[in-house]
């Protein structure tokens, strides 16, 4: 198992907001955070009584939002803040540090794996998903989000985004899904709602864009631009699967896969 981490009585102080990961209560970031949180909101009832693992809990919100309909949620990241963080700030959540490549855990013995915006930071993509199929049970779910290649870092051989290693597009998902040994249930992709739409056509054709743009050049973003950004809610993203709209046109892509029995 992993070795314990200490931490201070800061530690549930906000965690710096580097680009590595998404953080709540921050008004600028909150277009990224609603985005991130959407995959929680619309997968919680697959948790709901379970044994969850959150491979790469980040921050711990997400992992404190399935404590509350879960058996038990176990943590695990590998950076030594973010475990501190989550200890101190999510006292429901059992939290680990360890690699991910070598999850600290018994074979079957979870029934839930949820690893939500972390797959694309990974070096060894197959070694992880083949870890996720070992600690799972029998008939056990894999609930995995990653964001769109062919959305996210558009016509590039690289990602983006620095602290991402490689990017996948929906094909690709279902591919590394599939060899590892999982079934695919469900393979879905995160899309702008009606409201977020319209905040596209007010900034230029992107609301992405307009807040990266800004960003990039460090400049302070308009007054209407933060609200704008500051009042996006969760619930506008919508989930769809690749049945009722084109896959390849999503911003993340959303898979439930499962451990056969």
């Amino acid at each position: 198992m992993s070795e314990a981490v200490t931490h201070t009585e800061n530690d549930t102080d906000p965690l710096p907001l580097t680009g590595e990961r998404t953080v709540p209560g921050i008004a600028e970031e909150n277009y990224w955070f609603r985005r991130h949180e959407i995959a929680y909101t619309e997968l919680l009832a697959r948790c709901a009584g379970k044994v969850v693992l959150e491979a790469g809990s980040g921050e711990g919100y997400g992992a404190n939002m399935i404590a509350g309909v879960a058996q038990r949620v176990i943590g695990l990241d590998y950076d030594e803040s973010a475990v501190a963080h989550v200890r101190a700030k999510y006292p429901r959540v059992q939290m680990l540090h360890g690699n991910l490549a070598e999850l600290p855990l018994e074979d079957a013995s979870v029934d839930v794996v949820v690893n939500f915006q972390v797959i694309e930071h990974l070096w060894d993509q197959p070694q992880f998903i083949r870890e996720c199929l070992r600690v799972l049970r029998p008939g056990g779910t894999l609930l995995i989000s990653t964001p769109n290649r062919i959305t996210f870092s558009p016509g590039r051989d690289t990602p983006l985004n620095p602290f991402h290693t490689r990017e996948l597009d929906a094909a690709e998902m279902t591919e590394l899904l599939v060899d590892a040994g999982f079934d695919v249930e469900l393979m879905a992709g995160v899309f702008h709602g009606p409201e977020i739409v319209a905040l596209d056509r007010k900034w230029g054709g992107s609301i992405i864009d307009a807040q990266i743009e800004r960003a990039i050049a460090g400049v302070p973003w308009p007054e209407d631009l933060a609200a704008d950004v500051a009042a996006v809610r969760t619930e506008d993203f919508a989930l769809l699967a690749d049945s009722e709209r084109e896959i390849d046109e999503s911003l993340d892509l959303v898979a439930i896969a499962v451990k056969p029995s």
